[in-house]
């Protein structure tokens, strides 16, 4: 699988929002418009164009999977966040760049529209705003690899994870291994352009302990007037005797996330390994 990590770190006079995916999203999206809209009514209803924008295809195209998705913590003092791009999506870099630029020097943050003079952007952690100018690195498309096979883990959940179990957001430590690889596992199939697929290996692993809670998060959604929830289970689970097909997939989710909502920033998992090989 390959992938492009777009990092940018910036500390604002106004206090950092507890939960930055909803706004991060929305201005990225305003921009990102502004950026590549061609349409001189500006409108995305039945335009010319819509089949080749990048703006229609993150935003307004309808039962698609994103290829995309935001990574940050919840309560940083700064903006602190990265986007990355997966599949084919890694070649829109420039306008992707190009947009979060704009984002931040013209279009601007919260309700008062402020903009940032001084920001960092790093592609695959390499410094690429040198002298106010984006400079791309030799290599922006990156494949990913695993260097090691670990059998105890801890696993954690650090932002809102949103997974349907028959049919129900799983709101307490209802969560088996299964359901955590299942997950992502036919996330990365979709990101890959295939269909569902049967995980084709066991699933070996034992949960012994669940450090689970349920943090409620909202988003107000000013195009469609109404509030969205966004909470989800957050906690670590210990697992041991992990099989390297099983432990591989999870570390597949450290990169592209697990459960719904990945493009507001939900469903970000770290793996600590503490018994490896």
């Amino acid at each position: 699988m390959i992938y492009t990590k777009i990092s940018l770190l910036f500390c604002s006079e106004q206090k950092v929002p507890y939960f930055i995916g909803s706004q991060i999203r929305g201005a990225f999206g305003y921009s990102l418009k502004k950026t590549v809209c061609i349409n001189p009514s500006y409108r995305c209803d039945n335009c010319f164009a819509s089949d080749r924008c990048l703006y229609y295809q993150f935003y307004e195209q309808k039962n698609v999977f994103h290829k995309y998705r935001l990574d940050f913590k919840l309560g940083s003092l700064c903006y602190d966040f990265s986007l990355y791009l997966f599949d084919k999506d890694t070649h829109q870099l420039p306008y992707i760049i190009s947009a979060l630029h704009t984002m931040l020097t013209k279009v601007g943050l919260t309700k008062d529209r402020i903009t940032y003079k001084k920001f960092d952007i790093y592609i695959n952690d390499e410094k690429s705003l040198i002298d106010d100018k984006i400079e791309l690195p030799k290599n922006t498309i990156k494949t990913f690899q695993i260097d090691n096979i670990c059998q105890d883990i801890i696993l954690n959940l650090v932002t809102p994870l949103r997974m349907k179990k028959n049919n129900k957001y799983i709101r307490d430590d209802n969560i088996e291994l299964k359901d955590i690889i299942n997950s992502i596992y036919q996330r990365q199939m979709k990101i890959l352009g295939n269909g569902y697929r049967k995980f084709p290996y066991e699933i070996k692993g034992n949960i012994v302990l669940k450090e689970i809670n349920y943090k409620e998060l909202t988003r107000r959604s000013n195009r469609q007037k109404t509030t969205m929830n966004l909470g989800g289970i957050m906690g670590k689970i210990k697992i041991e005797n992990l099989n390297k097909e099983c432990y591989e997939v999870l570390k597949v989710g450290e990169l592209i996330g697990v459960g719904k909502s990945t493009v507001f920033g939900l469903g970000k998992i770290e793996i600590e390994g503490l018994k490896c090989k």
